[in-house]
């Protein structure tokens, strides 16, 4: 092993093992206070975990011991070590702090099973007087997920080349603009679809415009995600054989890069166009339109065969379109 090497190494043990030790009091701080009203000050939390996770670092015992520097003593099985004892300990507290955090109670899952009676009656006895409105507002949803993938196909197709690693040359202007795109690319996506919705409720107006809006953006950044994981994944032989004749990035990228991804690319779109379906009902909740809206507005005045109606039509819409996309991106993948 290098020297440079050996010790990144260490330093990635040596965080892992801090960083492990000090969540695991800090759970421990929690639940204590949770339970028993006891505090443990943040410095104390921090001490103690600077504290065993040093320790069990320097006697070869520790969790990153074993991801970044085995020794003899983590190679036994995770029961007779003290890193598998640890790691149990972790997703134990991880579970009990979760548990307690979401506030989970079986007795009234089960108990007052009641309170969701009309609910479920109204589910089961539908009033059909409301079809055709339903209706319209559900083709008014599907076409909104429509036009919102159609329109972030382009941009997504093309920003992917600029996020793939391989695409991109090794220069300060070409690590930039892939860092960049990336970037945006993630933020982007880490913004959920129904606070897009928001925005845009407030910028353009309630409607089926800012619902399709909303998720024109959250695709351009997901479908830019697949789409560049998909560049960096072809196969380099052509690349470097159209290179190799004189052609410029652009060709490159014809000839070489794009006869290699339509497939999958088309596989990609059906899919996020399926998402967008699915997703365009939540959006509505916030003003995106659609029949989502419509499902907000019937449950807001307790009319519970109503949204029976609504949530059969969201059903059998959303199983049509799985079924269908399925088949069609079975049918590119063979291609």
């Amino acid at each position: 092993m290098k020297k440079e090497n050996k010790f990144k190494f260490i330093l990635q043990a040596i965080a892992t093992d801090l960083l492990f030790w000090i969540y695991i009091f800090g759970c421990i701080s929690f639940l204590s206070n949770h339970w028993f009203e006891i505090v443990l000050q943040s410095k104390l939390v921090v001490i103690l975990g600077f504290a065993v996770g040093l320790t069990s670092f320097i006697l070869g015992l520790s969790v990153g011991r074993k991801v970044f520097l085995p020794t003899t003593k983590t190679e036994n099985k995770w029961y007779k070590t003290f890193w598998g004892w640890s790691v149990f300990l972790i997703l134990l507290t991880t579970f009990i702090v979760g548990w307690n955090l979401v506030e989970v109670d079986l007795y009234k899952l089960f108990a007052k099973f009641q309170n969701a009676g009309g609910i479920m009656k109204g589910i089961f006895n539908p009033n059909m007087d409301i079809l055709m409105q339903c209706l319209a507002a559900l083709a008014e949803t599907i076409y909104l997920a429509l036009l919102a993938t159609i329109f972030a196909i382009p941009l997504a197709f093309l920003l992917s080349f600029f996020a793939a690693r391989n695409l991109m040359p090794q220069t300060f202007l070409g690590n930039s603009i892939y860092i960049i795109v990336r970037t945006i690319a993630t933020v982007f996506r880490s913004i959920e679809a129904i606070v897009w919705a928001i925005i845009f409720s407030v910028w353009v107006g309630i409607g089926p415009f800012a619902g399709m809006l909303a998720l024109m953006i959250h695709s351009i950044a997901s479908l830019t995600k697949l789409y560049s994981e998909q560049i960096e994944n072809i196969n380099p032989g052509p690349v470097e054989a159209i290179k190799a004749t004189g052609a410029n990035t652009v060709q490159t990228w014809i000839f070489a890069v794009v006869p290699q991804i339509i497939s999958p690319f088309l596989a990609f779109t059906i899919y996020r166009w399926d998402i967008n379906v699915r997703m365009a009902t939540i959006v509505g909740f916030v003003g995106g339109g659609g029949i989502g809206l419509l499902l907000l507005q019937q449950q807001q005045m307790l009319r519970w065969q109503n949204v029976g109606v609504i949530i059969w039509l969201i059903a059998i819409v959303v199983w049509i379109m799985d079924m269908v996309s399925a088949k069609v991106r079975e049918k590119l993948q063979e291609m």
